[in-house]
């Protein structure tokens, strides 16, 4: 228990760094939010699911676009993490963040912003597949083949076998 509260706060405070950090890239109708990548956390590990959303949550209220940004986004988070650790398999797993955010972001941004709704969507949805799909499988997996942060059995029941090492090599 302890050790999966302070796992969800270390993925929370990763996730609002990166946003803030890269705020100029994190926020507006047009954005690449790089800590999006973290998004396919919860397909190895459910405790990434609620730092995810405190992540989204607290970024928001640093730099976002109002009480819609931070409960819209952070329920669209919540929600794509949560069926991403849903999903069988770690192409599937990306879906869910690529989808979720370029419908429910999209359109409250193209709103407010007064950015065609569509053209928002659209832009999201782009940045979204940019890195989900190719930043942060990639690094899922490399994270699953280098350390022990992962649980074993989860990553046996995810049939991840191929890429991954279940039993590291002890040195004799």
């Amino acid at each position: 228990m302890i050790r999966s509260i302070a796992v969800s706060g270390m993925i929370a405070a990763l996730y609002t760094a990166l946003t803030v950090a890269l705020s100029p890239l994190s926020f507006g109708p047009v954005q690449f939010r790089v800590a999006e990548a973290l998004t396919l956390l919860p397909f190895f590990m459910p405790e990434a699911i609620p730092g995810l959303f405190i992540g989204c949550f607290l970024s928001n209220i640093a730099g976002g676009f109002g009480l819609i940004d931070i409960v819209i986004g952070s329920a669209a988070t919540l929600a794509a993490a949560w069926l991403t650790y849903k999903m069988p398999g770690i192409w599937l797993a990306a879906v869910p963040p690529v989808v979720i955010n370029a419908l429910a972001v999209g359109t409250y941004l193209g709103v407010i912003t007064d950015t065609p709704v569509l053209y928002s969507i659209i832009y999201i949805g782009i940045s979204q597949a940019v890195i989900c799909f190719g930043i942060g499988i990639p690094l899922c997996m490399l994270l699953a083949s280098r350390t022990e942060i992962f649980d074993k059995e989860i990553l046996e029941k995810k049939n991840l076998k191929k890429w991954i090492t279940v039993n590291k090599k002890t040195n004799s």
